[in-house]
């Protein structure tokens, strides 16, 4: 009889996570039919699959204009936010004191805070600094909010690491920052390289905060594809949401092969 029960709701549970699991992949596999449509709007092919709407995307100036500023401005708001993550969660990880708790609570505000009254707080402030509309405003703000995500990582790398490899470097004679660059670092390697692919997710997919502080020089995809949908469908717009997630896989796959990597030099340098 318990038996019975286990595994009736061993069943409940399994058609449960199946329920879930296409509640979020449907939505995202839809894209790719709309993407390959052969009407001129948005909508599922009629009489075949065509790849005109990919072939307009890559030939127009104004959507390969939204992918290299969506790229830069994702490359160097992520270098700002792991640079700043890296050295604040250091530091917190190194005083281990109630001080450094609170500064971690402080980091993970722009994750905490929603991005509608973050957004609304940095238009106000931009307007007395002079960054509305600036490719520099954007990176800042972009960089402030993918922080959290950094510092997530790597708590969660440091709690695994071994802190009797600092006290022995310490005790071999390198200083604090000999011992940082050379045994603490190396060994959150995955870590950083987890918390730069969220952030720079983070910011090719940030919509809210160009929204606000950005006007008419600066289109990034996100902001491309809301113009788009409040204009016209067009299915190029599908082409670009498939190109978009197809870039996110790569990421993914990029950390993976990076993480088993940095796992690896993690486990040869304990073990030597």
């Amino acid at each position: 009889m318990k038996s019975e029960r286990m595994l009736e709701a061993s069943r409940g549970v399994l058609i449960a996570s199946w329920i879930v699991m296409a509640f979020l992949i449907l939505p995202i596999a839809m894209v790719l039919p709309l993407s390959l449509t052969d009407q001129a709007y948005l909508s599922l092919p009629r009489h075949g699959l065509s790849l005109s709407h990919y072939y307009e995307m890559f030939h127009s100036s104004e959507w390969l204009s939204s992918f290299a500023q969506s790229a830069v401005i994702g490359l160097c708001s992520t270098l700002i936010a792991v640079a700043a993550g890296v050295l604040c969660t250091v530091g917190c990880w190194l005083l281990g004191s109630r001080f450094a708790t609170w500064v971690r609570i402080v980091m993970l505000l722009p994750l905490i805070v929603p991005s509608v009254i973050y957004a609304l707080g940095i238009y106000r402030f931009y307007i007395k600094l002079d960054l509305l509309d600036s490719y520099v405003g954007v990176v800042i703000a972009h960089a402030v909010t993918s922080i959290p995500y950094v510092v997530i990582s790597m708590t969660a790398a440091l709690a695994g690491f071994d802190g009797a490899l600092l006290s022995a470097a310490r005790g071999l004679g390198a200083n604090v920052f000999q011992a940082l660059y050379m045994v603490v670092l190396p060994n959150v390697v995955p870590g950083m390289v987890s918390g730069a692919i969220l952030a720079f997710m983070h910011s090719w997919d940030e919509i809210v905060i160009v929204l606000f502080i950005a006007s008419r020089e600066i289109f990034t995809l996100p902001r491309r594809i809301w113009d788009g949908i409040n204009d016209q469908l067009d299915p190029t717009i599908a082409s670009v949401a498939t190109t978009m997630i197809v870039l996110s896989l790569l990421l993914l796959v990029a950390y993976r092969m990076l993480g088993g990597n940095g796992n690896r030099v993690t486990s040869n340098a304990s073990g030597d």
